[in-house]
């Protein structure tokens, strides 16, 4: 049997802006899912345009259409890379393709899966308002535009002609996306925390696929689809199984949610399946099944494309596992478990039913009644619809089928008439080659016209070369024949076929809106289980959500680095009302960084609706992460001071109460006097707010801590990493060992010849380190390091200058002179 091809098809987004006052219009259509995404952002006014780097960087543009009439600040924004991914290519076009009256009317006439035909014009105003906002004069004008661009340019299909010459495009769905109710997070804040991570395919050449490295969203889309895995380890593969649901699960990442009541739901539902494995992976290979419906309902609904075995052969396979997760829900589920769902106040049964609808099985029906998938195979050639369902194509199939054993009675026919063409080696045949008819085939070599009776009656048509073995080709009387009798049989075979397929794809789309229905619940399904594999493999507990502005986390864990040493050491955070601004010192090595991590990635993972790794965990709604961490990724033009200088602009220009701000090491790539004056204004600016964002900043700056340089506030609280000194008069750095534990206080050394030497620097760079650092300490002169075997070259070195020097250049012998001092 065929199977479909199921690499996953890489989205091709083509994104238009435009920019009106403070506010910006944008609309960008993903080939993918056919799916237009709108919104509208006012910027504050600056020239960098902030939100539009959070829209791209979640959208990933091929293209960006804007007008021509921009301004060059806007389209240096649109331009901008953020250093993750190559900039997008920004292609100006008339502004009269964004004006609203064509706009307007673009989007009118656009078909939308599941509007019914039958629409006037001020009921199809109502439906696209039931999807985004027609008010919005950028968001129609950015939206029309696009799909102007998007007809002009073949992207998408357009149908038949409407009236008032007015083409249709049809697309799938429309979705207004508000950034205000998403926890925004930048590609820097992607990068430091390792929630993406994009590893190239190792080629040179640049060929091949990347794919997701040592990341969060890695983990929790693990590639590892053997159910034996779980026979014989009790250990269930974590990762989503079917392609809908590695897309939705990457959605989720790239947009946290602010909607408590959402999230809860999924919390909700994650819990309620960790009362049941044998659910889980009772579940899990039945979505193994589900392929993607909604690309093989795009390539039915395409003019341009044919319908293959394989497609039909996953759509079926398709719609039956869906009928199969029907049923589980419906008979599979224990008494217990639904009182379970009950006390939980999910309705995740009553959901699946809604969802998975006998619409489903008369689809199947409908399929199964006209398609026989493994008709190609057996008979070996492209024929798919099923035996009886048509007379006429049965008799013709039956003729094709029984063609060779006609044509060699025909030829011998044939060759009563021709004698002398019998007698040669290999004996001439009829064949019938599609798309050209029937033709005599005469081996080795052509007729001479000298040999036939009616030579006119032959007419040479090709020639060509099988192995060894020429063949020439001409039509005869009897091959004209059979043209007129029988024709192009094969192609009239595909063209009834593909008639009838047609005719069955139509009455398929009708279905459309309950196939998608079906296929969104699967896909959230299929999220929904691999965060509950996660949480239950890694001991991850259900966070509580609260409209609070608060964050109070017991025996906090980092997602990733947990998962790379034998033992971790959790840490706690409590960030509440006063006390909003953390500042952690300690040594180089001692876990600063990944604690300060591992407190966003918490606050991360609660905002898509996943447990988290604590003991416990209470997660006030956080609009934005900031994170000024020295991230690599950013543009190359840039410094990494550079770089972590435009992270706190950003950061102290848009935090609210509600944002979360890591600072990792800020000052730290300039001179100290510079790094403690920006790093102490920015805590100052923190300190001065009237409701300041949470904070988590580490530094080793600890003159940071002298009278003046910080504010005496009640908002500002002193951590540090603990270590085990066993002798306090020890001044052996070997006997420090770290404890990893943040406990109140400040420390005033970095331990940094320690680290040195845990990395393994040679131990008398370490002596030569401590003797300088000891001598600085006590303000003494550091002397020149005295070493014999440097010695005795430098006096050797004196000695060679001086003879250069006494040398006779006029008198004396060049060759004898270097001889000397270069002996051999």
């Amino acid at each position: 049997m065929e199977e479909i091809d199921e690499t996953e098809a890489q989205p091709q987004v083509y994104m238009a802006c435009i920019l009106h006052g403070h506010r910006v219009g944008i609309s960008y259509y993903d080939s993918s899912i056919r799916q237009l995404h709108v919104l509208e952002v006012w910027e504050d006014g600056s020239s960098d345009f902030p939100l539009i780097d959070l829209v791209k960087y979640q959208a990933k543009p091929l293209n960006i259409y804007t007008s021509t009439k921009s301004e060059d600040s806007f389209l240096s924004a649109l331009q901008r890379s953020d250093g993750t991914t190559e900039a997008p290519m920004v292609k100006l076009v008339k502004s009269s393709i964004f004006s609203y009256e064509q706009a307007w009317h673009r989007l009118i006439y656009l078909r939308v899966t599941g509007m019914d035909d039958g629409l006037n014009i001020k009921e199809r105003v109502s439906y696209l308002s039931s999807m985004m906002d027609i008010g919005s004069d950028v968001q129609v004008r950015a939206s029309g535009g696009l799909l102007a661009i998007l007809e002009s340019e073949r992207i998408v299909d357009t149908l038949e002609q409407k009236e008032y010459g007015n083409a249709s495009i049809t697309i799938d769905s429309i979705v207004e996306i508000s950034l205000n109710k998403f926890l925004k997070l930048d590609a820097a804040a992607h990068e430091a925390l390792q929630i993406f991570q994009i590893d190239k395919h190792p080629s040179h050449m640049g060929i091949g696929r990347a794919k997701e490295g040592f990341s969060v969203f890695g983990m929790m889309n693990k590639v590892c689809r053997d159910i034996v895995f779980f026979l014989v380890t009790n250990i269930i593969p974590h990762q989503c199984v079917t392609p809908i649901g590695k897309h939705l699960l990457r959605n989720w990442f790239l947009r946290p949610l602010l909607d408590v009541e959402n999230l809860n739901g999924r919390l909700n539902a994650i819990s309620f399946f960790l009362c049941s494995e044998e659910l889980m992976v009772s579940l899990r290979e039945t979505l193994k099944s589900v392929k993607d419906i909604k690309r093989i309902l795009r390539k039915f609904d395409s003019p341009s494309s044919l319908s293959t075995v394989g497609d039909w052969t996953a759509f079926l396979k398709s719609v039956c596992a869906l009928l199969h997760l029907g049923k589980i829900f419906e008979v599979g589920i224990s008494e217990n478990l639904q009182e379970h769902a009950k006390y939980l106040n999910l309705n995740i049964v009553e959901q699946a039913c809604s969802c998975i609808t006998t619409e489903l099985a008369y689809v199947y029906e409908l399929v199964i009644g006209v398609i026989d998938v493994n008709r190609s195979k057996e008979k070996g050639y492209g024929t798919i619809v099923k035996e009886g369902f048509c007379d006429e194509l049965d008799e013709l199939r039956q003729i094709y089928e029984e063609l060779p054993d006609f044509l060699h009675k025909v030829t011998l026919l044939e060759l009563a008439q021709l004698p002398h063409l019998g007698k040669e080696k290999l004996v001439p045949c009829i064949v019938y080659i599609h798309q050209i008819g029937y033709l005599l085939c005469i081996f080795e070599e052509k007729l001479e016209e000298t040999s036939l009776l009616k030579p006119q009656d032959f007419e040479f048509m090709f020639s060509d070369v099988d192995g060894e073995t020429k063949r020439y080709f001409y039509r005869t009387p009897k091959t004209r024949e059979l043209d007129e009798l029988l024709g192009d049989i094969y192609h009239k075979i595909l063209d009834m076929e593909r008639a009838i397929t047609r005719d069955l794809v139509s009455h398929v789309l009708l279905f459309s809106d309950h196939l998608l229905k079906a296929i969104n619940f699967a896909a959230e399904l299929d999220c929904i289980l691999s965060l509950a594999i996660v949480a239950h493999q890694n001991n991850y507990v259900r966070p509580i959500l609260t409209e609070e502005n608060l964050l109070d986390i017991q025996n906090g864990r980092h997602v990733l680095q947990e998962m790379t040493v034998d033992t971790f050491i959790p840490n706690d955070t409590k960030i509440l009302h006063d006390e909003r601004i953390i500042i952690i010192t300690g040594p180089n090595y001692s876990g600063k960084s990944i604690y300060i991590k591992q407190v966003a990635l918490i606050v991360f993972l609660s905002h898509i609706g996943s447990f988290v790794p604590a003991d416990a965990a209470t997660v006030g709604l956080t609009d934005r992460i900031f994170c000024a961490t020295g991230s690599k990724l950013m543009t190359a033009e840039q410094s990494t001071f550079m770089i972590d200088l435009h992270q706190v602009g950003l950061m102290l220009r848009q935090t609210t109460s509600r944002s979360l701000c890591l600072l990792d090491e800020f000052g730290k790539g300039t001179l100290t006097e510079d790094g403690i004056g920006l790093l102490g204004g920015t805590v100052n600016y923190f300190v001065a707010c009237d409701d300041p964002p949470k904070v988590l900043m580490s530094t080793h700056l600890t003159e940071l801590f002298n009278d003046g340089c910080l504010p005496k506030s009640e908002k500002v609280k002193f951590f540090t990493m603990s270590l085990l000194r066993p002798d306090n008069n020890s001044t052996d750095i070997k006997d420090i060992v770290f404890l990893y534990r943040l406990v109140p206080g400040h420390a005033l050394l970095s331990y940094g010849l320690h680290c040195a030497l845990l990395a393994g620097v040679p131990e008398e760079v370490i002596k030569r380190a401590a003797f300088i650092l000891d001598t600085v300490r006590s303000s003494n002169y550091v002397e020149r390091l005295c070493n014999e075997n440097l010695s005795a070259q430098d006096q050797l070195n004196k000695e060679t200058v001086d003879r250069m020097l006494e040398f006779d250049v006029f008198k004396g012998d060049i060759n004898l002179f270097f001889q000397d001092i270069f002996p051999c």
